[in-house]
């Protein structure tokens, strides 16, 4: 039986693009499946208490200057020279998290979050157009007016909060949040367990 890693993912989390290729190298080398999970992270945060590190952090001495250390050498690490911070940030990406999970109905989640994490955090996609936005989804082979045109059911719209709630109630409280079965990791610096149990077979 495949081994599953599950990601608990919202496109507005720059540590959704910064894990998401060390990662796919990672099940890949062990022969795993990447599962996506669409959150939306302001409701997470709504649901825990929790906020983002910038702000919840912004009054601790030294500890964001620090975490951008880390972050440097992460990506250094992994060569994730082409990750720029993107002009929008934090954007409102409820829109982008529902085409997402109906892309993830149509089994093509990994897929899609690959083509937008490029566009988002290397080439600066501006997410507040869907005409932008339509055009990356469509270039890359999705039917981008299905895609907004399902973004905006009912079905969809309760499905992205049901997951929201889903993953919290697993113990999700932040991005990257991700599961090897019931084993919970949370954080990019996690990839070295996560193979740890991937390699146990």
């Amino acid at each position: 039986m495949t081994k599953r890693v599950e990601l608990v993912f919202d496109f507005v989390s720059p540590n959704a693009y910064l894990i998401w290729w060390p990662l796919r190298d990672l099940v890949n080398r062990h022969g795993a499946e990447l599962v996506v999970l669409p959150a939306f992270l302001g409701g997470m945060h709504k649901l825990t208490g929790n906020a983002p590190p910038m702000i919840r952090d912004a009054e601790v001495k030294g500890k964001n200057a620090y975490a951008m250390l880390e972050m440097n050498r992460f990506i250094a690490k992994h060569g994730l020279t082409k990750w720029r911070m993107h002009p929008q940030f934090p954007f409102n990406s409820i829109l982008l998290q529902r085409m997402l999970f109906a892309a993830c109905e149509d089994g093509r989640g990994v897929d899609f979050a690959e083509v937008l994490l490029k566009a988002i955090w290397e080439e600066s996609l501006d997410v507040s157009s869907p005409e932008a936005v339509g055009a990356v989804v469509g270039a890359a082979g999705f039917d981008a007016a299905d895609l907004f045109a399902r973004a905006q059911s009912d079905g969809v719209k309760q499905g992205l909060m049901a997951g929201t709630d889903a993953v919290v109630a697993r113990g999700a409280f932040g991005i990257p949040t991700m599961w090897v079965g019931e084993e919970m990791f949370f954080g990019k610096e996690r990839l070295g367990q996560i193979e740890e149990l991937l390699a146990q077979g």
